[in-house]
């Protein structure tokens, strides 16, 4: 859809539902993550990008402090009043909103209402952050609103904070800081201690394809926040052997194994991974940097491969979608994007086989889930902002 039409179709839509006309837009892309699962809340290495797949939300400034929020994706319109936020049971995802109001008010800032309309092109669940998208759209809408000058790591922070202390998400820095920082046509290397990043340049001939598996997930489960606690209770007893270990980042593969017989079978297997991963986070950036899509696609089929064995977040969806990418023409090599437990697998393809490739995909992984998959290229895209 272009971008008049979207921006018709929502002041339409607006004006249905509020009667008026919306006199402020803004957006926040989603992201992928080209290599890096699970390291951001280790405060490792994450090769990311924001995409261009993304969350508008069109809104005009109320003076009574109460927020109407309603969306053209999903069903329902949630309101509340600025100066009592309560979490939402019937509009979940409201709470992404209520959130990032919430902990801005709680660091000071002083907020004005609004009427508000979502529309995202990023689809739920797929591990692409629609969640993050929309948080920070919030944000940026809110510091406009409000005449707000908020540095940009600080938005990524406040929203990070309004997804684990309002929503319940424990989830690390990763999403929201690529949808704030993103940059056209640069990928991101963030250190996800120090909360900076560096833009790295991907050599030409190769095209991000995101091939999302269609099939159900949810992460609010106990999957995510146990993979988090066996990390922290492996970097724990690692740290007693070594005070320089204060979480996996620190540590490394031979210090893992060294102490294999310390840690619990499965505790060894997630740090096992996460020490891995982060290295092959800054091996990938300067694989796609000098152009050896070989060795990048090589880094993405060991990243795919430790997540099914030694952190165990693939679903069968997930390795359907691999033997189907992985028996592609032009295809280098795919990992999962996100959190897993399905969603989506990012593939390194090779420019003049994208048509091919998807083609093949949808055909092969179709015919042996009878799912429908999505299969479509994206481009690295500028952070949040207003229209």
């Amino acid at each position: 859809m272009q971008h008049s039409q979207r921006k018709s179709l929502m002041e339409a839509a607006f004006l249905e539902r509020f009667n008026a006309t919306p006199t402020l837009f803004v957006q926040a892309p989603g992201r992928v993550d080209l290599m890096g699962s699970h390291t951001d809340y280790n405060l490792g290495y994450v090769l990311t990008q924001a995409i261009d797949r993304n969350t508008w939300i069109a809104a005009r400034p109320r003076d009574d402090g109460r927020v109407r929020i309603a969306s053209l994706d999903v069903d329902g319109i949630a309101e509340f009043d600025l100066e009592n936020i309560t979490y939402d049971e019937g509009i979940p995802w409201s709470n992404y909103v209520r959130g990032v109001a919430d902990v801005y008010q709680k660091e000071g800032y002083e907020l004005n209402g609004f009427d508000g309309l979502v529309h995202s092109t990023i689809p739920f669940g797929s591990g692409l952050s629609s969640s993050a998208a929309l948080e920070v759209a919030t944000a940026v809408l809110l510091e406009s609103l409000a005449k707000l000058v908020v540095a940009p790591v600080t938005r990524a922070i406040l929203c990070q904070r309004a997804e684990n202390e309002f929503v319940g998400m424990n989830c690390g820095i990763l999403d929201q800081f690529s949808s704030v920082m993103g940059e056209d046509g640069k990928v991101l290397l963030l250190d996800c201690r120090s909360i900076t990043s560096e833009t790295k340049p991907i050599a030409p001939g190769v095209q991000v394809m995101i091939c999302d598996t269609r099939a159900e997930r949810a992460l609010t489960g106990s999957e995510y926040p146990e993979r988090r606690a066996q990390c922290e209770e492996g970097a724990r007893i690692l740290g007693e052997f070594y005070p320089e270990i204060k979480s996996l980042r620190d540590a490394t593969l031979e210090q893992v194994q060294a102490h294999q017989a310390d840690l619990d079978p499965v505790v060894y297997k997630r740090c096992h991974f996460i020490v891995e991963e982060n290295q092959r986070v800054l091996d990938i950036a300067d694989a796609l940097a000098v152009g050896d899509h070989q060795r990048a696609g090589e880094l993405a089929i060991q990243s795919f491969k430790g997540a099914r064995d030694l952190y165990e977040i693939v679903s069968h969806e997930m390795i359907a979608m691999y033997d189907a990418i992985m028996s592609a023409p032009g295809a280098y090599g795919t990992r999962g994007a996100g959190a897993g437990f399905g969603g989506c697998l990012v593939a390194l393809v090779e420019n003049g086989f994208i048509d091919a490739f998807a083609e093949h995909v949808y055909k092969k992984y179709n015919n042996s889930t009878g799912i429908e998959p999505e299969i479509y290229p994206v481009q690295a895209a500028k952070g949040a902002g207003v229209l």
